[in-house]
């Protein structure tokens, strides 16, 4: 396999993210697979921000550590990132030359063919491109599509020329980087997508039609998508004062039979706790996408983390039934986005969808996904009976459903309740009520998704994780199969409850190390609570950066 990785560096408002993004767009147009990475700094401007493209003539699943070309639009990016250059490596500096590197000022060419430097960023994409050996009708293309109806032709051509001259400047340089080959035997791989989008159009293409939040990174990108798309499906998108609101308006909608769903992070989250206790106690469909970053407090809020499994586990005062997902690719985001909402609406209580950074602003290139809207069974009934009660004891623990303002009288309340709805301090009462919602638990159990299994069946070895760890530990897998190690992998997508069927494939490991970004081992620790493990090592990651591959594989040697 030939394996490339380009780092962008520059400063907050250099255009270091819509360069990587073109770049990402350009090269899956190419027929090259993508993969790609951002690591940025909590300010609006300046600072060093850095956008990771690593693109290869097979599938990608994680980012790596050492980069191949360098483009630095700022000198401290050469002084900070220069020595993570692998060998054979070079740098493109848009400034003074420097011993080693390509100078080519990107800020001068851009002035000079445009009349002011806002197209540094397109100098520098073309002479990337061209650097690489690539054809430039790829990435004329994508300027067309990107400033042709919101700029105009003469933007499109502005950025054109500068891409153009990019391009010339490198020429003397070129074929002194190994870049794989574009296109050879593959189709081209053209759709890219990042965690957060794919979260977006999965709820929206499940028929979401309230989203509430107050913006918070990493989550942000999910509530923008979904204000983007909202008059393709019909979204109603409300950007409330605070997250206390965000999940009472989530509520409400639910109440009226109106699949929604709030985004937030950690911070978000712990305003939001008691509306999640809330809505236990009215059983209601409450989805919430909480993307993780590191803490306590504030924390790192642009870095990555898995640190609020157990809050989410555990969030809301008294105890009842809630599942809690978390993807690991793009793909899964999409598709455990309809069943984080279909278990809400079929369980009638709280789902939490658990992503973070890494998952949240990845890219990469897949098959397109079918974005279709096909809305979930809300599980509502539209003829309920005379003697129709809201929490009637069953024995599945899931009450009939209807909607106020219909046929029947739909009684809700805060405090504990008889099965007609209305406030009681009947402790038998009580006991039955609560009895109900935690029997939901039991259709939950036998309906929890299954860990997926990757890397060879008879491996006594296996590598646990769950969410993002998902594209690292794979890569770790085959990097140490290739060398005879022999192990596997197990991943979570659902933490909670936690799938039975993961059991057989821990048990019969003689070595199991548990792969998390938390200091304390927090899904260990539930795979142990669970009486699915006894002996678990752990590998963890707490610094704000994603696991890579290459350092799992090279941690376990």
């Amino acid at each position: 396999m030939v394996d490339f990785n380009l780092r962008i560096a520059g400063a907050a408002g250099q255009g270091v993210e819509t360069m990587g993004e073109l770049l990402t767009d350009t090269f899956a147009h190419l027929g090259l697979h993508v993969f790609t990475t951002q690591t940025y700094m909590s300010r609006i401007r300046g600072g060093l921000n850095w956008f990771d493209i690593r693109i290869a003539d097979r599938e990608l699943f994680s980012g790596r550590e050492q980069t191949d070309l360098l483009v630095a639009l700022r000198p401290e990016a050469v002084e900070l990132l220069g020595k993570e250059l692998a060998e054979g490596g070079r740098i493109l500096f848009g400034g003074d030359a420097r011993e080693g590197v390509i100078a080519i000022d990107f800020e001068g060419v851009a002035k000079e063919l445009t009349g002011a430097t806002v197209m540094a960023n397109t100098v520098a994409a073309g002479a990337v491109v061209a650097l690489l050996g690539y054809e430039l009708a790829p990435l004329f293309a994508r300027l067309e599509a990107i400033f042709l109806g919101k700029k105009g032709r003469e933007v499109v051509e502005a950025n054109v020329r500068c891409a153009q001259r990019g391009a010339e400047l490198v020429a003397p340089h070129a074929g002194q980087l190994r870049a794989p080959e574009a296109g050879v035997g593959r189709p081209a791989l053209q759709f890219t997508i990042s965690g957060n989008e794919a979260i977006a159009y999965g709820l929206a293409a499940a028929g979401v039609k309230f989203v509430s939040a107050y913006p918070m990174t990493p989550s942000t990108g999910i509530f923008t998508m979904l204000a983007r798309i909202h008059e393709e499906y019909g979204i109603l998108v409300e950007q409330a004062e605070d997250e206390i609101a965000a999940i009472n308006m989530a509520i409400g909608a639910t109440y009226a039979g109106v699949p929604a769903v709030c985004t937030t992070s950690g911070g978000g989250f712990a305003l939001m706790v008691e509306g999640v206790s809330l809505a236990g106690m009215l059983e209601l469909p409450a989805v919430i996408v909480l993307g993780q970053r590191p803490g306590p407090a504030t924390g790192l809020p642009t870095r990555t983390a898995q640190q609020d499994l157990r809050f989410a586990l555990h969030a809301g005062h008294g105890e009842f039934p809630k599942a809690l997902y978390a993807p690991g690719t793009p793909q899964q985001a999409f598709a455990l986005a309809r069943v984080a909402l279909e278990t809400a609406h079929k369980y009638q209580t709280p789902v939490i969808m658990l992503s973070d950074q890494f998952l949240a602003d990845m890219r990469k290139n897949m098959a397109a996904l079918d974005t279709t809207l096909r809305p979930i069974d809300r599980h509502i009934i539209t003829d309920p009976s005379e003697d129709y009660l809201r929490y009637a004891v069953t024995e599945s623990g899931v009450s009939p459903r209807a909607l106020p303002g219909g046929p029947a009288l739909v009684v809700m309340d805060s405090d504990e309740h008889t099965e007609d709805g209305h406030i009681t301090e009947d402790l038998s009462a009580r006991v039955r009520l609560q009895d109900k919602r935690s029997r939901k638990y039991d259709g939950m159990r036998a309906e929890a998704l299954p860990p997926e299994r990757y890397g060879p069946e008879d491996a006594k070895e296996l590598l646990v994780c769950w969410g993002s760890t998902y594209g690292p530990c794979r890569e770790a897998v085959d990097r140490l199969n290739s060398r005879g190690r022999g192990i596997a992998m197990l991943h979570f997508s659902q933490v909670w409850p936690i799938s039975a069927q993961g059991g057989d494939g821990l048990r019969r490991a003689t070595r199991v190390t548990c792969v998390e970004g938390n200091q304390t081992g927090q899904f260990a620790g539930m795979l142990k609570e669970a009486g699915l493990v006894r002996e678990c090592a752990l590998m963890t990651k707490y610094d704000g950066l994603p696991f890579t591959g290459e350092e799992i594989a090279r941690r376990l040697a």
